[in-house]
């Protein structure tokens, strides 16, 4: 009882570790933005580094670990990262941070692995597929919410040296599992080959290239700066490059064959899909408070109820999930989506965290019952043909995951932006001082200021000005209404799409089977 519940306890430290590293500065960014003297787009850099790195070092230490073994890979990947946590004290500047930052996207790799290793440590083999793989990532679903329930007290106590000290303290810990916990060590094999001083390269700027576009689309807008269209043609154009690469290789490091089969295209175009609707909760949520102007205090019930459901419904799973049930507990996942949206979809000015609580709740859930159910999927598919395309599996499911949350982040962003421009385009053409109910809330919004400004003309600018950020929030309201509305319309399509490919399925399965001969 004590090993398990101290191995348990490792992997959800290692996860915690490895996802509040980037969550507690995803979801400061402005304190930040203040501590370094910063614009908005310059401290976006600061997440954008990491994750233009962190998918490519996953691969490679993936390898490392198969080349060097399972305990050289911990105790050289957590040392290393320490180091960089610690070195993150004294970046003093932003661009010593950003540097800081792209290193720990590589050093975090190994942590999410580990976590996943440890809580599998101690399953009987008849539980490693169920809650082995149901709670291997607990530890990271939970650093997003955990991050905004702690950043308050961490800013208050510490401003944003508190925020580094947490990361100092967990890793610190996570130095300590390393050394005195210790874990089977998988068999060794060769892993590494000359041609891989081509394929890593190629691999690091295509999808390097890529995250930081998608990162950074939005803050510098599409198409007005000229370096994201370069650097997206880098990026793809790395990437055709690889797979040519990989395609005649006699081992190759990606087997692209496999992957561009119609199941395996279908199960990652389907990550990619929900990924992106799930992002509903991460950057719709979240931004509708921010433009409603609710601090990370007032968010911390909200979070709470996001933790406590992510935890439940894991363990909900873990008593129901089977590979051949994956298609319905996706289902059930969806249709929570699309319930959860429909919901958030009739927000107004005056809508407060309490009427989230449920909608929240139920996306909690969604998300949490959706991602082991398609990794046991894929992983069961990836040992079927044999452990060499694990790797292959990796890339596609780190791939979906990674680039699919910042394609919902980018264009659910983009989306709001433009909806926030037309409805306030349509407001402005409403707004006339003819008007004897526009002239009254001038008049109104004017009258707070009338112990300070004496001047009637100063008092009514003063009024239009508070009249047209009311207008302005409110068209961002309106914004992420459509934005809601919109994942729940998509949701559902994707639910008609789900269905008909379980129907043609059905039928393939009938049709395939032997018919009964006549007595």
């Amino acid at each position: 009882m004590w090993k398990a519940a101290i191995y348990a306890a490792s992997s959800v430290v290692l996860g915690l570790t490895q996802g509040l590293g980037l969550n507690l500065i995803t979801a400061n960014l402005t304190n930040l933005q203040a501590y370094f003297g910063a614009t908005q787009q310059e401290v976006s850099w600061l997440p954008a580094a990491y994750f233009a790195t962190n998918m490519t070092g996953t691969l490679l230490m993936f390898k490392i670990r198969n080349q060097f073994g399972m305990r050289r890979f911990a105790e050289i990947g957590i040392i290393v990262y320490v180091l960089l946590v610690v070195a993150h004290m004294f970046s003093n500047d932003l661009r010593s941070a950003l540097i800081v930052r792209a290193m720990m996207g590589v050093a975090a790799a190994p942590l999410s692995t580990l976590a996943f290793f440890y809580m599998l440590e101690w399953l009987p083999p008849a539980r490693k597929m169920t809650i082995g793989i149901c709670f291997g990532m607990i530890g990271n679903s939970l650093a997003l919410p955990l991050a905004r329930v702690m950043s308050p007290q961490l800013l208050q106590n510490g401003e944003w040296h508190g925020l580094y000290l947490m990361e100092v303290g967990l890793a610190l810990v996570a130095l300590a599992v390393i050394f005195l916990v210790p874990i089977t060590h998988p068999p060794r094999q060769k892993s590494f080959d000359r041609d891989d001083l081509i394929s890593f390269p190629l691999l690091a700027t295509g999808f390097g290239s890529l995250a930081v576009v998608l990162s950074m689309g939005r803050a510098y807008w599409w198409f007005e700066a000229p370096w994201l269209g370069v650097l997206g043609a880098t990026g793809i154009g790395s990437l055709v490059l690889l797979a040519l690469v990989e395609l005649h290789r006699k081992q190759p490091m990606i087997d692209l064959r496999w992957l561009f089969t119609p199941d395996m295209l279908t199960f990652a175009g389907a990550l990619i899909a929900v990924r992106i609707l799930l992002s509903e909760q991460s950057v719709g949520a979240i931004g509708l408070f921010t433009v409603l102007g609710m601090g990370s205090d007032q968010l911390l019930p909200l979070f709470g109820i996001i933790t406590v459901v992510t935890v439940a419904a894991t363990f909900w799973l873990t008593s129901v999930i089977k590979p051949q049930r994956t298609p319905y507990l996706h289902l059930l996942a969806l249709v929570m989506v699309a319930v959860a949206a429909w919901m958030d979809a009739h927000s107004s000015v005056l809508s407060r965290p309490e009427q989230f609580y449920v909608s929240q709740a139920i996306m909690s859930f969604a998300a949490a019952i959706f991602l082991p159910p398609a990794m046991l999927h894929g992983f069961a598919r990836a040992m079927a043909k044999g452990p060499q395309y694990i790797l292959s599996f990796l890339t596609v499911f780190l791939t979906t995951q990674t680039l699919g949350g910042l394609l919902g982040s980018a264009t659910m962003t983009t989306f709001v932006a433009l909806r926030e421009q037309f409805h306030s385009n349509v407001m402005a053409q409403g707004i006339t001082l003819l008007d004897p109910m526009v002239a009254q809330r001038i008049q109104a919004y004017g009258g707070a200021y009338a112990k300070v400004l004496t001047d009637p003309a100063l008092r009514d600018a003063k009024g239009l000005a508070l009249l047209g950020q009311s207008a302005t929030q409110q068209a961002n309201v309106l914004a992420y209404n459509d934005l809601f509305m919109v994942i729940f319309v998509a949701t559902l399509a994707t639910i008609a799409v789900l269905l008909i490919h379980l129907a043609l399925g059905a039928v393939k399965k009938t049709a395939a089977q032997p018919k009964a001969q006549p007595a």
